[in-house]
């Protein structure tokens, strides 16, 4: 009979306890208020499928009025904003190669007098299509924006197009990625997504476990400074992650054919460096954490945002400049930049110099937050 008793006194002094627990608790409270959040606003806002406002850069030797207007009405289109104007090819190669911009516009230098004898007018747009998503919609509007403007400018906006003379070819270079072919951006970017998932969840456990198995007490008996204490917990998961890598790297190859065409030694060294930033930011969650559930928690809060204004779901380019600016936060972002400019762009130091220094900038950081952290948890 006791099992059908029903108490409703029984019933609001337990709902009591799990309401104090539950304030008690403050990772898992934040978490149920910020991940929501957190969702709304980076959804609602941050996250663009059709970026606007891309930069480009052009060559004209010559600038005359059919060059202007052409160039007019692709920045009118939104899609495309000229950051750069250099009579260089040089100059603008090396911009598109270390991503400094997503176009390069070419018009010839006997562009006009063309245009002015009736000849077919060229011009050579070139895109970086790492990311085929984030050009697709300054692509598909290019060739009619620009021939609409030239016709305007030439003053024969009624004729009809089978009669006008001259039309505008406009030649369109896909760079890095000619077929537009996704996986050549997505399977890159999924060796930083891994790492960054298993890295983080795995070392931020290390501590806490140590922690509810009752045995941290013979670890800080040991006569083991803190430093060594976490190198010594830290380095059995490099380990770990170059079995993920040479798995990732050959999944890559062999059943996506993602090409590789920049230096090995280059790649590896960017991949040291992640990890190791990674490895350290799990051990100073470890820190914060009582729990390896909170220890997950912390790294699913982490990884949440990451993974979205990382540029690896979304263009990082069709983003807001403050969703960018917390983006330009995370390790991943850095990461991705690197490893798709090595595989598909064959980019060397010079190119990529700045994330490899923020990529060395969280490694001192994290490690930094992690000493501090252990030094109060043994106090």
């Amino acid at each position: 009979m006791g099992f059908f008793s029903f108490s409703t006194g029984r019933l609001f002094a337990v709902l009591a306890k799990e309401f104090v627990q539950m304030r008690r608790d403050r990772i898992t409270f934040a978490m149920m208020l910020g991940v929501p959040l957190m969702q709304l606003v980076i959804f609602g806002y941050a996250i663009n499928n059709d970026p606007k406002g891309l930069p480009a850069a052009l060559v004209a030797p010559t600038s005359d009025h059919y060059s202007r207007a052409i160039v007019s009405a692709l920045e009118l289109t939104g899609y495309y904003r000229f950051i750069a104007i250099t009579q260089s090819a040089e100059e603008a190669e090396r911009l598109i190669s270390n991503g400094s911009v997503a176009f390069v516009v070419t018009i010839p230098s006997d562009f006009g007098t063309r245009v002015d004898r009736g000849d077919h007018p060229r011009i050579l747009v070139e895109a970086d299509a790492t990311d085929p998503a984030s050009s697709s919609g300054a692509i598909s509007t290019l060739g009619t924006v620009a021939a609409q403007a030239l016709q305007h400018e030439k003053g024969l906006d009624g004729l009809p197009a089978r009669l006008q003379p001259g039309a505008l070819d406009v030649v369109v270079h896909r760079r890095y990625n000619p077929e537009g072919i996704s996986q050549y951006n997505v399977v890159p970017g999924l060796l930083g997504v891994i790492l960054q998932l298993t890295m983080v969840m795995m070392t931020s456990m290390a501590l806490t476990r140590e922690v509810e198995r009752g045995t941290m007490e013979n670890l800080l008996a040991m006569p083991a400074r803190p430093a060594e204490i976490m190198i010594g917990k830290i380095l059995p998961y490099l380990g770990v992650a170059l079995v993920q890598l040479v798995v990732v790297l050959a999944a890559s190859r062999l059943l996506f054919a993602v090409p590789f065409v920049g230096s090995m030694g280059l790649l590896l060294s960017g991949v040291f460096l992640f990890v190791l930033a990674l490895v350290l930011l799990g051990y100073a969650i470890s820190t914060f954490a009582r729990t390896q559930m909170q220890a997950m928690q912390l790294t699913f809060f982490f990884f949440l945002p990451s993974l979205l204004l990382s540029g690896f779901m979304f263009p990082f380019r069709g983003m807001p400049a403050w969703a960018r600016f917390i983006g330009e936060l995370f390790p991943l972002t850095h990461f991705l930049r690197v490893i798709r400019a090595v595989m598909l762009k064959g980019a060397q130091w010079g190119a990529i110099h700045v994330e490899f220094w923020a990529l060395i900038a969280f490694v001192f950081f994290f490690a930094f937050l992690a000493l501090m952290r252990f030094r109060t948890t043994l106090d």
